[in-house]
């Protein structure tokens, strides 16, 4: 048995899965469409979580509300606009960015900035994971105050609130396509985008003729377990070759992506990979400990098919999908790759 999870409970356990706190939304509909440019080539508009943003000139104080965010920037070659960096504490950044972002102030450690810390650090342009960053009941800045001190808030595509249970690693590109506009950095947006489709398209051959092995995809914190069956985390282990134990047409995952479930219900699934996103290396250890002393009869752990992904990399709107998509498959497969 398994039911909807609390959005809180989860949420409070682990920031570093991020999207998991989207009850609040940015916006009523799902952006998917790129945006369009001007003649004047400083006049753009892009289509994001419903709402059209305009820009009157390219944004030149940037923030990004997590390190996958700031890292999609720093690959843009955007670092001379970042004013701002957020939850650091979340996620280590690839280390070839390490030095780039050594001088980008930080505006948080484990959670979103306030509202006053981030105002002060005097932005035009905000990009968020998630619509949670932008709660101002959490004491953030919600996105009508960053338009009244004209910032411009971007919410990551898969991030939207319409979009959380049905979004796909794809939406990566939409995001990818709108900064290009936004920064006017059309060539790099395409260099990236066109790497990241190089990149799933390897996997796609090397997975072809493959035998699909079923994946359970759970968080665990404790005793406690929990089931991810929808999202952007369910398309990431499709693309990956799996074949999702939980799934969106389960109607726990109807109204959010994770549900808990019992050890039981788990153990009859039986399923032949577990994947679980962690935030350190002990966490990892932790959890293939619980695993292995909880269901040593169960395939995945038999056969060791244990695999412990980047909880930063399952943020909405990030490179990281993609990597979660190349790990998880090497893992499941490694005689494909």
């Amino acid at each position: 048995m398994h039911r909807p999870l609390s959005p809180r409970r989860l949420g409070q356990a682990t920031a570093g899965l991020g999207a998991v706190m989207l009850l609040s939304a940015c916006g009523t509909s799902v952006g998917a469409a790129p945006g369009t440019a001007d003649s004047d080539a400083h006049a753009v508009s892009v289509t994001n979580c419903g709402r059209t943003i305009n820009f009157s000139a390219t944004p030149s104080a940037v923030v990004g509300l997590s390190p996958s965010q700031t890292e999609l920037l720093l690959r843009l070659g955007l670092v001379d606009r970042l004013v701002g960096q957020a939850q650091v504490g979340t996620a280590t950044l690839p280390a070839d960015l390490l030095d780039q972002a050594a001088a980008i102030p930080v505006l948080s450690d484990d959670a979103p900035p306030t509202r006053e810390v981030l105002l002060t650090s005097g932005p035009d342009f905000v990009y968020s994971p998630t619509g949670y960053e932008f709660t101002a009941e959490q004491g953030f800045a919600s996105i009508e105050q960053l338009e009244r001190a004209d910032v411009a808030a971007y919410t990551a595509t898969g991030g939207c609130f319409d979009r959380r249970n049905s979004g796909t690693v794809s939406d990566i590109f939409t995001d990818i396509t709108n900064l290009g506009i936004i920064f006017d950095v059309p060539e790099e947006a395409a260099a990236l985008a066109a790497q990241g489709r190089t990149d799933l398209g390897a996997v796609e051959n090397a997975l072809s003729g493959q035998d699909r092995l079923r994946v359970a995809q759970l968080f665990v914190d404790g005793n406690s377990l929990s089931a991810i069956g929808a999202g952007v985390e369910a398309d990431m282990i499709r693309l990956a070759g799996g074949d999702n134990v939980y799934s969106s047409e389960d109607p726990a995952f109807k109204d959010f992506f994770a549900a808990s479930i019992t050890p039981e219900s788990l153990a009859k699934e039986n399923p032949d990979a577990v994947v679980f996103a962690v935030r350190t290396d002990d966490e990892a250890e932790n959890t293939r400990d619980y695993l292995r002393a909880t269901f040593p009869a169960m395939t995945a752990v038999v056969e060791d098919r244990l695999i412990a992904v980047s909880a930063s990399d399952v943020f909405p709107g990030t490179l990281g999908n993609i990597r979660v998509v190349q790990q998880v498959a090497a893992e499941l497969y490694p005689s494909a790759f």
